[in-house]
């Protein structure tokens, strides 16, 4: 059996049906025939997604995850397999993720006999709004006795044949944020009678600059960006309304909420300065994942050390995180960068793209999770 050409062969087909969160219909259909002819017990889960369970001698179980949603995303890669989905990409290797997974399964389905029960997260919804905190909602980690779960992200930032890892926070805890301000409109020429909503937008984008140089301690990690400001009908009418929108991401929930507290002091100093109304909306969205410190060094000292490279935390975030607010947890990230054959544009690129070669080390590393937990 020949697991690489295995993997190949369903990232070839899932790529080219890539698919947004809780629509992967498609995808879900074609996981679910593959597990059914490798014996799993197949369920659903979080509207489009899946569990594959193969019960082990041990009730106790260890849980693996793979997301399964694409991108809205127009595909440049010029592969010989791209996207039949006008306008949409996996763009950010979940079809990796998916194809190792199952790569993982049929590796199981050749033991005879598992001492640990195995679960197989196939999960929609990474990208938006978040399958993940769905698929706990059910209740999935009780019924399972999940002990342990871990999962890998495709990463092109670290060398193909490296993977990266972490004691602790990995990613950030993130955050939306949309702000309205709703001052008083008028003519240009008569700026004594109106209440300038963009000069009010202003002075709150640049007060928010000083919340993480002035309010954060120097060695705390926090990132506060407004991306868009809207506003305006003509150069010379006063605006009466203007609307921001941005993103919070912090490493901590107490620097998450400083952050969040010291916008709404802003924005209440400033709609008194101005006699204005500021409304403040908050989507708090993913918290950080941090990887269970007795797991990481249960790897360290374990053949795959010395393809391990230590990581610094990201800023970018992950639904994983979830999972580990119910039972300790890992997540990899799993190199594709290869300079020789151009695989070195980032995540959500359209021209994103890694070797067949990632395959076996992503199977690699949750065989060697299999020996460590002792579940063959």
């Amino acid at each position: 059996m020949d697991l690489n050409e295995i993997m190949k062969s369903h990232r070839r087909y899932l790529h080219q049906i890539p698919e947004l969160g809780f629509c992967e219909f498609k995808t879900s259909a074609y996981l679910k025939e593959q597990l059914l002819q490798l014996g799993y017990e197949v369920y659903p889960t979080a509207k489009t997604g899946l569990l594959a369970y193969r019960r082990g001698e041990s009730e106790a179980c260890i849980a693996f995850r793979a997301d399964m949603d694409g991108l809205s995303l127009t595909e440049e890669t010029q592969m010989e397999h791209p996207s039949i989905h006008e306008g949409q990409m996996h763009g950010c290797g979940h079809d990796g993720h998916m194809s190792i997974l199952l790569g993982f399964a049929t590796y199981l389905s050749t033991i005879n006999e598992l001492k640990k029960s195995v679960l197989l997260i196939f999960q929609p919804a990474e990208e938006g709004p978040g399958g993940a905190e769905v698929v706990v909602s059910e209740g999935v980690f009780t019924k399972y006795h999940v002990q342990y779960i871990f999962g890998l992200h495709l990463y092109p930032e670290i060398e193909e044949g490296k993977f990266g890892l972490r004691k602790g926070v990995i990613t950030a805890q993130t955050g939306e944020v949309d702000i309205k301000v709703q001052g008083r409109g008028g003519h240009g020429a008569l700026p004594h009678l109106s209440t300038d909503a963009l000069v009010i937008a202003s002075q709150l984008l640049m007060s928010y600059q000083t919340i993480v140089s002035r309010n954060l301690n120097p060695i705390s990690c926090g990132v506060l960006t407004i991306g868009t400001m809207h506003g305006g009908e003509r150069r010379n009418i006063i605006a009466e309304e203007v609307e921001l929108t941005g993103t919070i991401r912090a490493f901590s929930e107490e620097v998450y909420e400083t952050i969040k507290r010291r916008m709404v002091e802003i924005n209440q100093g400033l709609e008194s300065m101005f006699k204005a109304r500021i409304t403040t909306t908050f989507r708090d969205m993913y918290p950080c994942i941090v990887n269970d410190a007795h797991l990481v060094e249960l790897i360290k000292s374990s053949s795959l050390a010395s393809s391990m490279v230590e990581m610094d935390p990201m800023m970018i975030a992950e639904d994983f995180a979830y999972y580990q607010k119910e039972v300790p947890g890992l997540f990899f990230m799993l190199g594709t960068r290869n300079e020789e054959r151009g695989f070195t544009y980032p995540l959500h690129h359209s021209k994103f793209n890694f070797s067949d070669e990632v395959f076996m080390r992503g199977l690699k590393l949750y065989q060697e999770v299999g020996n460590l937990l002792k579940i063959y």
